[in-house]
């Protein structure tokens, strides 16, 4: 029998998490752990009570051709870092480990390497440990 390990197991999670995205350009789901037990999920979508880009069919960054890690101020959208972050009880983020994992608008798989905005706020947050998929599909992970 060929068990995934945790680590992998809990970013198969954050990969299907992503498909609750409401970006069309791309696609994040973020999953936090602490011993053991999620306590919480979030993807990348737009702030509560906005229109999806998904729904409207527009992106801006898209439309301005701008690079990913650039110009976020353009985008309507919360990374999914930032929403498992909010959706969770401090005590819960104290200690815990942050899984991230995406993919672009082709299905292809995206390097979920937090922004600098998104660091911050998971060392903030004292989250302990970061794991990601990189865009050669392989694993990283850190202690923050």
């Amino acid at each position: 029998m060929n068990r995934p390990s945790w680590e992998e197991y809990y970013l198969e999670i954050a990969k299907k998490v992503s498909a609750r995205s409401t970006c069309i350009r791309r696609k994040y789901g973020a999953v936090i752990v602490k011993d053991g037990r999620i306590v919480s999920t979030g993807y990348n979508g737009s702030a509560r009570d906005e229109d999806n880009c998904c729904d409207t069919g527009k992106c801006a960054r898209k439309e301005l051709n701008v690079p990913a890690g650039e110009r976020y101020e353009l985008c309507v959208a919360v990374h999914a870092e930032m929403n498992a972050i909010i959706n969770c009880s401090p005590e819960n983020l104290k200690g815990s480990t942050i899984y991230i994992a995406g993919f672009n608008e082709d299905g292809s798989v995206a390097s979920a390497e937090p922004c600098m905005m998104c660091s911050r706020a998971i060392k903030n947050a004292k989250i302990t440990k970061l794991s990601y998929v990189t865009d050669s599909g392989r694993i990283w992970s850190s202690y923050v």
